[in-house]
């Protein structure tokens, strides 16, 4: 009898640290994603378009995700992208950054190359890549493509 009190007792006391137990935040160390734009550029017209010989540039809607807000930004010249930046990503923890670093090199190469927001998923970034696709197709929309 006596063993099957000990028992008991252990076994609260042991579930009684373990959901006590708080791990430490990592957010506080994580660092923003490399594909992330470092830098705003600031002299914007309309809906997020800037004015530049030959070329410009139109943002898309912020599309949020379940881990975070996804947007990007779009350079258009001759008719064509030029160019993709993500101006934002999850970045909330060091897995979506490692993530994120991965696939948006991957989504920007394959809008560069489809010229259109119709691209595959990248494996392991679902709502990433969705948030992505939503925000370049407002942007292509924007744009006039």
């Amino acid at each position: 009898m006596r063993r099957v009190l000990l028992a008991v007792v252990v076994t609260a006391i042991g579930l009684v640290l373990l959901l006590s137990f708080k791990p430490h935040d990592v957010a506080g160390v994580a660092r923003r994603p490399a594909a992330v734009a470092a830098t705003q550029v600031p002299s914007q017209t309309g809906a997020g378009q800037t004015a530049s010989p030959g070329s410009r540039t139109v943002d898309g809607d912020v599309a949020d995700t379940r881990w975070g807000p996804v947007q990007v930004r779009i350079s258009v010249g001759d008719g064509k992208i030029t160019d993709v930046q993500v101006l934002q990503a999850p970045d909330g923890n060091r897995r979506d950054i490692e993530i994120n670093d991965e696939a948006l090199p991957i989504l920007r190469q394959e809008a560069m190359s489809a010229q259109s927001a119709q691209i595959d998923s990248v494996s392991g970034a679902t709502y990433t890549s969705d948030g992505y696709m939503s925000s370049l197709q407002s942007a292509i929309d924007r744009a006039g493509l």
